[in-house]
C-alpha cells in the first residue's frame, strides 16, 4: 500500500509535531485537574450479570466532570492475598470497554482490570448531555466554537481525558490495588487515551499506547489526511468556517486536546 506519510523514518522518530500548542496550555490542565479532583466520583459497585469461578465482575460507576455518570467495566480475581497490579483499558473511537471475556486472562493473571466506556459512544457512560449511548458523531470538534469564544474547557476531549484520569485514581486508591504497578493500555482513540491518562495521573507507572490517536490535527489537514474519524475536521470548515479565516486559530484551541503536547508530562522511569 503507498506511504501515507512524507519523512524519513528517522527523523519520524524524533518529529515533534506543528499544531500550535496554546501558551497557557499547563494552566489549563492544572485547572482542568482541580476541577477534577474537586468532584465527587461517588463510586458505586454492582455486580455484573457475567461471572466465572474465580473472577469477580462487577459495573463501576462514577461521576466525572460537567455531571455525567460514566461507566467502566471493572473485574479482580475473587481471592487477593496482597496488593494486585491493575491495567486500565481505553477502547477505540466509537468502540466500547469490549466484553467481559476479553479480559479474563489479565485477571487469571493476578491482574484488577478497569475498561472504561468513553462519554456518547457505545458504551454505558453519559456523554456530557446526560443522554446514555451514541453521540458519536463530531467528539473532536464538540465544544470548538466555545472553545474559539475563549472558553476551551468545553471540548469534549478534554472530559475525556479527566475521565481517564478520575478512573485511574478511584483504581489507583483501591486497597487491592498495588499502587505502584499499575498501567494502561488502548488502541487507536484508547491510545491517545492512555498517554492523556498517564500524563495526568503521574501514578500511573506503564503506559503502552497502541498507534495513538487524537494528535497533530494541523498536520493531518496539511496532510489531506482529514479522512476516518478525522474527517469531523472537514465538516467544521465546510460548516462553519468554509473560507478558512479562521484556521490558524481553531488548530490553536485543538491544541489543547493534542496528546503530543500532554505527552511531555508523562514521567520517565
Amino acid at each position: 500500500m503507498p506511504l501515507t506519510f512524507d519523512l524519513p523514518l528517522d527523523e519520524l522518530k524524533t518529529y515533534p509535531g506543528i499544531n500550535p500548542r496554546p501558551a497557557d496550555f499547563d494552566a489549563f490542565w492544572e485547572k482542568a485537574l482541580a476541577e477534577m479532583q474537586a468532584v465527587d466520583p461517588a463510586v458505586e459497585l454492582v455486580p455484573a450479570e457475567f461471572q466465572v469461578p474465580g473472577v469477580e465482575c462487577f459495573h463501576l460507576y462514577f461521576s466525572g466532570v460537567g455531571g455525567a455518570r460514566l461507566h467502566a467495566k471493572f473485574l479482580r480475581p475473587a481471592r487477593i492475598s496482597m496488593p494486585a497490579p491493575a491495567v486500565l483499558m481505553f477502547h477505540g473511537y466509537s468502540m466500547d470497554s469490549n466484553d467481559w471475556s476479553y479480559k479474563l486472562g489479565f485477571v487469571a493473571q493476578g491482574f484488577v482490570v478497569a475498561a472504561l466506556d468513553s462519554r456518547g459512544q457505545g458504551g454505558l457512560s453519559e456523554d456530557a448531555g446526560g443522554v446514555i449511548g451514541n453521540t458519536l458523531h463530531g467528539h473532536i470538534i464538540r465544544g470548538l466554537a466555545d472553545a474559539l469564544a475563549g472558553r476551551p474547557e468545553k471540548l469534549l476531549f478534554r472530559q475525556n481525558f479527566l475521565d481517564a484520569a478520575e478512573l485511574a485514581g478511584i483504581i489507583l486508591n483501591m486497597p487491592e490495588v498495588d499502587s505502584r504497578r499499575v498501567g494502561a493500555t488502548g488502541w487507536s482513540q484508547g491510545g491517545g487515551l492512555t498517554v492523556a491518562c498517564a500524563a495526568l495521573e503521574p501514578r500511573i507507572s506503564k503506559a503502552a499506547p497502541v498507534y495513538p490517536f487524537l494528535s497533530d490535527y494541523q498536520r493531518v489537514w496539511e496532510m489531506d489526511q482529514a479522512r476516518d474519524a478525522y474527517a469531523e475536521l472537514r465538516d467544521y470548515f465546510r460548516h462553519f468556517d468554509p473560507q478558512h479565516r479562521r484556521e490558524a486559530e481553531v488548530f490553536r484551541q485543538l491544541g489543547y486536546i493534542d496528546i503530543q503536547h500532554l505527552a511531555p508530562r508523562i514521567r520517565a522511569e
